[in-house]
């Protein structure tokens, strides 16, 4: 099975929530058949609310991923997500992050107060998660989160861990702290997952060298290699659409 036989879609959030939400999305696997993939690394933090045809209604809390993890995407699927920006760990997330990293964990699953019948209409669920999360946000946020976060994705993690924190009024000892303790990992190492994330238009498109900050072609071949377990060329070609990164699959 390729991914013709893969649904997927995604919708930014309203603007009051694009802080805190990269996306909500979906995925329906519309075949009898499973599709084994490799999910490689993205930087986002997703709940997914899903059923099918062997499992029943669930809902999952995935941290963030700092290696590629082989999984199936089972038959019949339908799953409905928020991918969070990493602001939503500070005050919207039900439990640590940091202790997902490369992980999961289930949700309750009344989370948000969802239930299966919501995953019956994509465009009214993207109302419903809108219009309960927006109660839940802050009425205050640390300037220099929103600041650091800000730099982060603007630049795709291509900023040293000390322009950051001096942008964002750190010192670096304390924005390592803060990560590590936050998310389970450096800061470095996220940066290192966005520019990894970058670089992946590029390769499906065949250009096989580096262009998102990385030293030279030996740096970007191992951070390759480190996010997926394979080389530019392999991934580049993708036999099967083995390989997939859920913030960057063909929407339809």
């Amino acid at each position: 099975m390729a991914f013709s036989d893969i649904e997927y879609r995604a919708v930014p959030p309203p603007p009051a929530l694009a802080e805190f939400v990269e996306s909500f999305w979906m995925l329906i696997n519309h075949s009898d058949d499973a599709q084994p993939v490799v999910i490689v690394p993205d930087g986002r933090i997703d709940v997914f609310f899903a059923l099918s045809a062997t499992e029943p209604y669930h809902v999952t809390l995935l941290g963030l991923q700092n290696r590629p993890d082989a999984q199936t995407i089972l038959p019949r699927t339908t799953m409905f997500a928020i991918s969070w920006r990493l602001l939503a760990a500070d005050c919207l997330l039900p439990v640590p992050v940091a202790d997902l990293l490369d992980g999961g964990c289930h949700l309750p699953p009344d989370f948000l107060g969802m239930s299966a019948e919501d995953l019956r209409d994509f465009d009214g669920f993207c109302a419903r998660v809108a219009a309960r999360i927006t109660p839940l946000l802050p009425a205050k946020i640390d300037p220099r989160h929103r600041r650091l976060f800000d730099l982060l994705y603007a630049s795709d993690g291509g900023l040293t861990v000390e322009a950051l924190a001096t942008a964002a009024g750190w010192s670096s000892r304390q924005i390592n702290r803060y990560f590590t303790r936050q998310f389970g990992l450096s800061l470095k190492a996220y940066g290192n997952i966005l520019r990894f994330r970058a670089s992946l238009p590029q390769l499906r498109e065949g250009r096989l060298f580096p262009e998102e900050n990385f030293a030279d072609q030996a740096h970007f071949i191992r951070e390759i290699r480190k996010y997926t377990g394979v080389a530019p060329k392999e991934l580049a070609r993708n036999k099967n659409d083995r390989f997939i990164q859920l913030s960057a699959l063909p929407k339809k």
